[in-house]
């Protein structure tokens, strides 16, 4: 087949997508297909632009990918970068391309692959894509939205608040919250912008940081607890892994640095509450529609209580990520687990 695995963008997790994608081709391309990794804001326009037989040239129209730094991107100085210095998201020829792909492989993460406005883009210009669909992804993005959503379908999660940048000024009191709380970015990942807050003079700065990467935020009672992600693979949960950092929580840093974390799969849990996790997250790709494949979050208590955080529509697939530990504790290699994305995302066409 003829792929596109479509990573970089403008969100903040820009980097991470890049060792998505990189991974992901390398993956597809032992596989035997034909694969350009493609930036989706900066596009391809090298030289004369002659698009004619390019998948026959896919490793000569693909980005190359460096190390995940430690910090997120300056997306200003990207967008500066640009040639054409037009402020669409779609790079040059990026339409092109895709249209032109089998199908395109999304790697991107945080708002701009993950929102459901790409998804969206593709359906209207009739093009195939891996993942779930523009509603489900917008409904799980949005952390107030699927929290409710959570709350009607009785699957545990911390009580929080929702704020705008026009409340920032609120205090601490008002959001009837006890600390320690934490205070994160409502649709952004990677843990960007988060802050676990032990004081009311940590609060406000907190709400600062959050407030530098989206309008609102939220402000969640802590759990003090071990870490989880179950992913769920066409319906089905996959085993439950633990992730206990080294130093910490499970920031940013710690996600995309080898070694910061350590990683059990299938977690150390009794039977019974492995199976109640993965039922939960079962319970929550279904709350929100979502298909194909997606990760949650969970915490699990000193009490035995557990709280899913969030639902992930497009997880990372970088040398450090969750998902294809899961999969490969069922058998699944890497190379086999992009060729089941594949496979249960073409079947959502044939519907």
């Amino acid at each position: 087949m003829d792929i596109v695995v479509l990573a970089g963008g403008l969100s903040s997790e820009r980097d991470v997508s890049f060792s998505t994608g990189n991974m992901v081709s390398k993956a597809l391309r032992s596989n035997g297909h034909r694969v350009i990794l493609l930036d989706l804001f900066m596009g391809y326009e090298e030289g004369p632009v002659d698009l004619d037989g390019i998948f026959a040239r896919s490793l000569e129209a693909s980005v190359e990918v460096a190390e995940i730094p430690t910090t997120a991107p300056d997306l200003d100085a990207i967008k500066r970068s640009r040639k054409d210095q037009s402020d669409c998201l779609f790079g040059p020829n990026v339409i092109e391309l895709c249209r032109m792909a089998d199908l395109v492989f999304l790697a991107l993460h945080g708002e701009h692959g993950e929102n459901g406005k790409l998804q969206a883009a593709f359906d209207l210009f009739g093009i195939k894509y891996t993942g779930t669909d523009y509603l489900s992804s917008a409904l799980a993005m949005n952390k107030t939205l699927a929290k409710k959503l959570f709350a009607i379908h009785q699957i545990p999660t911390p009580n929080g608040i929702s704020l705008r940048r026009g409340e920032a000024l609120a205090a601490f009191a008002d959001t009837g919250l006890k600390l320690p709380c934490v205070v994160k970015p409502c649709s952004g990942g990677s843990s960007i912008g988060v802050s676990i807050v032990r004081t009311q003079e940590a609060y406000q700065a907190a709400l600062e940081e959050a407030f530098r990467y989206e309008a609102e935020i939220l402000v969640e009672e802590y759990i003090d607890g071990r870490e989880f992600s179950v992913g769920v693979l066409d319906g089905r949960a996959l085993p439950v892994i633990e992730i206990a950092p080294v130093e910490g929580f499970y920031d940013y840093k710690n996600k995309y640095k080898a070694g910061a974390a350590v990683e059990t799969c299938p977690a150390d849990l009794p039977e019974n509450v492995a199976e109640q996790m993965q039922s939960y997250a079962e319970q929550v790709a279904r709350a929100l529609g979502l298909i194909t494949y997606s990760r949650m979050d969970f915490l699990l208590n000193d009490r035995g209580e557990m709280f899913c955080l969030e639902a992930n529509t497009l997880p990372g697939m970088t040398p450090t990520s969750l998902l294809p530990q899961e999969a490969l504790a069922v058998g699944l290699t890497f190379e086999s687990l992009c060729e089941k994305l594949i496979e249960i995302s073409l079947a959502k066409y044939q519907q």
